[in-house]
C-alpha cells in the first residue's frame, strides 16, 4: 500500500478561506487619540490587554500606533492597566 492511498480525503470545502476584512484606519483614514477613551477601549479586551490584529482588524502599522496609544492612554490614567 502507498501512502496516498492510506491519507484520508479531505474536501476543499471543509476548509473555507475567510475573507481579510480591511483596516479600520486605511479605510477611513481616521488617526488614532490616546484622549478619546472610547475609541481606544475597542482595541483591549475585557481585560485590559491589547486586542491582537486577528482581533482588532488592523494592519500591522496601525496596530503598532493602536498599541502606542494604548499604554499613552495607561500611563496617564485614563485607562486601567488591569480590570479586576
Amino acid at each position: 500500500m502507498t501512502r496516498e492511498a492510506i491519507k484520508p480525503k479531505t474536501s476543499q470545502s471543509q476548509y473555507k478561506k475567510r475573507k481579510k476584512r480591511p483596516c479600520v484606519f486605511c479605510i477611513d483614514q481616521n488617526s488614532l487619540d490616546y484622549k478619546d477613551i472610547g475609541f481606544v477601549k475597542r482595541f483591549m479586551t475585557d481585560r485590559g490587554k491589547i486586542a491582537p490584529r486577528r482581533l482588532s482588524g488592523c494592519c500591522a502599522l496601525h496596530q503598532r500606533m493602536v498599541a502606542n496609544a494604548v499604554k499613552r492612554a495607561r500611563q496617564i490614567g485614563l485607562v486601567p492597566y488591569v480590570v479586576d
